[in-house]
């Protein structure tokens, strides 16, 4: 496995979170485990191939638990890990900011 470095620790933070999905699937994930189908929902406009992508990086990082319940249908749940809990406290601040500024920012021109 290849040793990756970081110039500075947003850097480090946003190689875990960076995207479009990550951080909004932790965020649906603060308050309480969520199973795939409920997490799809919550996020909304995510595609079934994307959020499942996603899991399995947050997985692999250390920030999701996945735990699967063996009856039929399948039930999977995802919960956060202490370690996705440290991240998605980290996030808050950010979530705040852009609360405050919605209007600013939905009045930014776009492409």
């Amino acid at each position: 496995m290849k040793k990756v470095s970081y110039s500075c620790g947003l850097d480090a933070a946003m190689d875990v979170v960076g995207g479009k999905w990550k951080a909004l699937i932790l965020w649906h994930l603060h308050a309480e485990p969520l199973r795939f189908g409920e997490l799809r929902r919550r996020v909304g406009g995510i595609s079934e191939k994307m959020l499942t992508q996603q899991v399995r990086e947050l997985e692999r990082n250390g920030v999701l638990h996945r735990e699967v319940f063996e009856q039929v249908p399948p039930k999977v749940i995802y919960s956060l890990t202490e370690f996705g809990q440290t991240l998605n406290a980290a996030l808050e601040p950010l979530g705040e900011w852009g609360h405050r500024h919605m209007e600013t920012i939905e009045a930014m021109p776009r492409d």
